[in-house]
């Protein structure tokens, strides 16, 4: 599975609701497709604290929602990261459910009274999601983690709603202890340099996304 699609699993409960709000989870799944293009080496980061994107090869990936992912980065090429994770056509979010539901893991439920009743994806194969939770179990525990690891962690932990997705997860972890161990997990991922840089880039271009916005209406 995509680690969009994991993040899609984690961010809704079973009968299909969401757990976040609307926006952050389309941060959360924006910065998920870039590091799956990132790990299929069709995009990188540049070193900057704030780091800009770069198509390294343009055109279809193989899979719709990757796809559609790639048409929008294609026209946002050298856009910053903390730009592109607010970019509704970069989460392809009903792709990726259209992708889940092709696979049998979730249903979908339209849009109902005009509009006004959102649409549900309840989960119909629990066995994907439960595996993912098993891994991240894992790793939270002191496990060596993959990419697919490290990137959920530092998304759900850049959204602010690690500890509450994660409450079965994190067992006797308090809230900083699973920051740390977050952050621990984010430098310590085997991967190649590319793919670290893109999980250690994820939690501050979403605090970025999410942070910025409300002081700056604040201070207004």
């Amino acid at each position: 599975m995509l680690i969009a699609e994991e993040l899609f699993l984690l961010l809704r409960r079973d009968d299909g609701k969401p757990e976040s709000a609307t926006a952050q989870r389309g941060y959360g799944l924006a910065a998920a497709v870039v590091t799956d293009l990132v790990v299929a080496e069709r995009v990188t980061l540049s070193d900057d604290k704030d780091p800009r994107l770069s198509v390294l090869v343009p055109g279809p990936v193989g899979h719709p929602a990757l796809d559609a992912a790639m048409a929008r980065l294609e026209q946002k090429d050298g856009k910053k990261l903390s730009s592109l994770v607010t970019d509704g056509k970069v989460a392809v979010e009903h792709e990726i459910a259209a992708a889940l539901r092709l696979a049998g893991v979730i249903d979908v439920e339209e849009k109902r009274a005009l509009g006004l009743v959102p649409e549900k994806y309840p989960v119909r194969d629990p066995e994907p999601e439960r595996r993912v939770r098993e891994r991240l179990r894992t790793v939270l525990m002191g496990g060596t983690p993959t990419p697919a690891d490290a990137s959920l962690l530092s998304i759900l932990q850049g959204l602010g709603v690690a500890p509450k997705v994660l409450e079965s997860e994190k067992g006797a972890l308090g809230r900083r202890e699973l920051k740390k161990r977050i952050e621990e997990v984010s430098t310590d991922v085997v991967a190649g340099e590319a793919v670290a840089k893109a999980v250690a880039a994820m939690n501050t271009a979403i605090l970025t996304a999410v942070v910025v916005p409300v002081v700056v209406s604040g201070s207004s």
